[in-house]
């Protein structure tokens, strides 16, 4: 099994038991929500229905129901706690008199309980970094997408805890810290899953602490837990946090820890194939001689 393998079963658990600590502990998911809520200002696009994938609970589905007020916003997230506090969220008028429906799916973006071409954009903020085939998971989104719908999504970049990352180096032989995907190869496979001319962008944000237990806090408190196979398998003895706390202290500026997390944006289109004048599609086929 792949070390940085991910346990399904861990998310789904960590996030569940967040669901009441996520909203006030999240400042950089409300901030990269926020940040992709305005870039659907340049484009021209009124979906019928939208798919927000890791729509946790419920923020960045709200705003895109507000967004899109007669579209059909499905929420999908792995974590049953997290739907249900999205669901709490909305009072009885709102639900009632809203111009679109809200629909709540709990599945994993990896194996989507949805219909070929059967939704015209997804939204994605910060969840597809918790897939074990990104490649797949792409393909599995051109595949429920219309031809000439929107894929926009975020997720973090190979930097995101580079001071934590530091802190755990040489601590032990387990995994603390997620392996995440670089943004050129996220690029390459849009491209191979049958999406046309991604954009990707990036862009670093860096909160700052008091201290170590404040950085750990918060990550608990999103349910943002180490959930890699090769974790280690019980609590962190005294010996191996002194020194944990003793390297981040090194990186102390200004008096303050920084956190630094690489944001990736990335946003593609579903075109329809090109076809023959008969009507045949148009495939590209590389031959070696």
């Amino acid at each position: 099994m792949n070390e940085f393998e991910i346990d399904k079963k861990e998310v789904r658990r960590a996030f569940s038991k967040a669901a009441h600590t996520y909203d006030a502990a999240a400042v950089v998911q409300r901030e990269v929500c926020i940040r992709m809520l305005e870039k659907l200002d340049v484009i021209k696009l009124q979906p019928a229905r939208v798919l927000d994938v890791g729509s946790g609970t419920g923020w960045g589905t709200r705003q895109l129901g507000e967004r899109y007020p007669r579209a059909d916003i499905v929420a999908l997230d792995i974590a049953l706690g997290m739907l249900q506090a999205a669901r709490g969220t909305s009072s009885w008028w709102q639900k009632l008199f809203s111009g679109n429906r809200q629909r709540f799916i709990c599945a994993d973006v990896e194996a989507l309980p949805l219909a070929v071409q059967s939704v015209d954009m997804v939204w994605s903020s910060l969840a597809v970094q918790w897939c074990n085939d990104l490649p797949a998971t792409f393909a599995g989104l051109h595949r429920i997408i219309r031809n000439d719908g929107l894929l926009l999504f975020s997720t973090f970049g190979p930097d995101t805890l580079s001071e934590l990352r530091s802190a755990f180096s040489g601590v032990d032989g387990y995994n603390h810290i997620s392996r995440f995907a670089d943004m050129h190869d996220i690029g390459d496979m849009l491209v191979a899953a049958g999406f046309a001319d991604p954009v990707m962008e990036m862009e670093k944000i860096t909160l700052t602490y008091a201290d170590v237990k404040a950085v750990m806090q918060d990550l608990r408190d999103i349910g943002a837990h180490n959930a890699t196979s090769g974790r280690a398998p019980g609590m962190l003895g005294k010996a191996k946090w002194a020194r944990i706390v003793q390297n981040y202290e090194a990186l102390r500026r200004d008096g303050r820890l920084p956190a630094t997390f690489e944001i990736i944006y990335g946003h593609a289109w579903r075109v329809p194939p090109k076809l023959t004048a008969d009507g045949r599609s148009i495939v590209k086929a590389n031959f070696k001689l």
